[in-house]
């Protein structure tokens, strides 16, 4: 349904952005044929990327890509698992990096305006260096921009205490699939003033509109924080600590959770022989923040005794290398085969236990290896599996197998197909199949008002 890219369209492109900022040559087309995918099979050579530097040069392009009907694939930071940024529909790839600029930092009313393009590291950075906390905090932040933290409502480690990405959001403004520059929200404690517009496009991943720009929300930064490593021998006794953290009331920023296979493989992959309990221990990572120090004395201490009551074996303060190695679960699962999977199955928490002793039961069926990370404290599972020497035939058709019973349990335990990772190409055709008729003919409709053309990120999500 789409048109190729052809020598007038690239003419006009090169006009409205100028020829420096518009890629046609073999070595840069190959570059951006994927994100973080690893799976040659689902890699696509787009037929031209272009840099946009500004909302209104972003618009210019979305018009000539409706006049030429040629889709558009929006790719921020790259660092996506779900196959969003990969121009699967040809077309051209739009990069958001000229887009860099921090615009705002108001210390007193706490907030901040960036540009789509900013690292989210770069913001976190800004904000601690004025006494404040920027609270979305994605593993990826040293690489991810802010606008793809947004487009896929990004999760991350302090989502327990803060939220999601979402909910660090007042404002943005979007150029449309149209070419219009719109802007949504406002900077408000509460709004009863028609449709929550930005929250609806927050999480569409690219596929309603192009976020330009972003007013968010920073918290005071607590100055006392102590991490601790609570380690466990069974993941039944490590998820139980969920619970009882929340009934006393001791609200963490972090509740992470690293099963035996990622202790001993990132261990290995940072060079880190001394982690404790290497060959038999359970992670779970709880991270602490205060406004005062008796407060934290209080509050690691009633930590200490709820993990000990419920099974472990040691616990200990988390410096700087656990950490680490909670960061660096699927970089160093490579060390075990060049080609894995990883998903992200989100549950209710109080759910979470009998959902892990399933996976981990489930894949006794099947020749791969599981790793499981997860956010246990908000009941996001990330699920690693490697392909190893199977075939190509063969991985597909088991990983499909399994993948299916997983997603099968969980939307029956009232769970959903992805917690922060979004759906992107990869999932599409699950999601179609798992969510109820009627929402998921909304959110076509949406789509249809909004993209009459379906130029913007095709393929995406769901089949429009």
């Amino acid at each position: 349904m789409y048109n190729k890219v052809t020598p007038e369209f690239l003419a006009e492109l090169r006009l409205a952005l100028g020829a420096d900022y518009v890629y046609t040559d073999e070595g840069t087309l190959d570059r951006y044929k994927t994100d973080e995918e690893a799976d040659e099979r689902c890699f696509a050579v787009p037929e031209a990327v272009v840099k946009p530097g500004s909302a209104e040069e972003i618009a210019a392009v979305m018009k000539l890509c409706n006049k030429y009907l040629v889709p558009v694939t929006v790719r921020g930071g790259g660092t996506g698992l779900g196959d969003g940024a990969i121009a699967q529909q040809g077309g051209i790839v739009l990069l958001m990096e000229r887009l860099n600029k921090i615009i705002e930092l108001n210390k007193e009313a706490m907030y901040l305006i960036a540009e789509a393009g900013v690292l989210t590291k770069d913001i976190q950075a800004l904000a601690n260096a004025e006494g404040l906390l920027y609270a979305g905090d994605p593993c990826s932040a040293d690489s991810c921009q802010i606008g793809g933290n947004l487009a896929t409502n990004a999760g991350g480690n302090k989502a327990v205490r803060y939220g999601v990405t979402r909910h660090q959001v007042y404002a943005v403004e979007i150029v449309t699939p149209e070419g219009e520059i719109v802007q949504l929200g406002g900077r408000l404690k509460k709004s009863s003033t028609g449709y929550c517009m930005e929250q609806l496009v927050i999480g569409s991943e690219g596929t309603l509109g192009v976020i330009t720009k972003v007013t968010l929300k920073l918290q005071p930064l607590p100055p006392y924080r102590m991490d601790l490593l609570a380690i466990f021998h069974t993941p039944v006794e490590a998820i139980s600590v969920v619970s009882k953290i929340a009934q006393a009331g001791i609200n963490p920023t972090s509740i992470e959770y690293m099963d035996n296979a990622n202790v001993r493989t990132t261990s290995q992959f940072l060079d880190f022989p001394g982690a404790p309990h290497l060959e038999d221990g359970i992670y779970v990572i709880i991270a602490v923040e205060t406004f005062s120090e008796e407060e934290l004395e209080q509050k690691v201490e009633k930590l200490d005794e709820l993990c000990t009551e419920c099974g472990a074996v040691e616990v200990l303060e988390a410096d700087e290398r656990i950490w680490n190695m909670r960061r660096n679960c699927l970089e160093s699962v490579r060390l075990v085969s060049l080609v894995c999977t990883t998903d992200d199955v989100v549950v209710p928490v109080d759910e979470l236990s009998d959902m892990v002793k399933f996976i981990i039961e489930t894949v006794k069926k099947y020749p791969f290896p599981l790793r499981i990370n997860a956010h246990i404290g908000d009941g996001n599972l990330h699920i690693v599996l490697c392909k190893m020497e199977l075939t190509d035939e063969e991985w597909e058709e088991q990983l499909s197998r399994f993948t299916e019973e997983v997603y099968t349990y969980a939307y029956a335990h009232g769970g959903r197909l992805s917690g922060e990772h979004g759906i992107g190409s990869k999932k599409a055709g699950f999601l179609e199949r798992f969510t109820p008729k009627g929402e998921l003919e909304l959110m076509r409709l949406i789509k249809r008002a909004w993209d009459p053309k379906l130029i913007l990120n095709p393929g995406k999500v769901f089949n429009a």
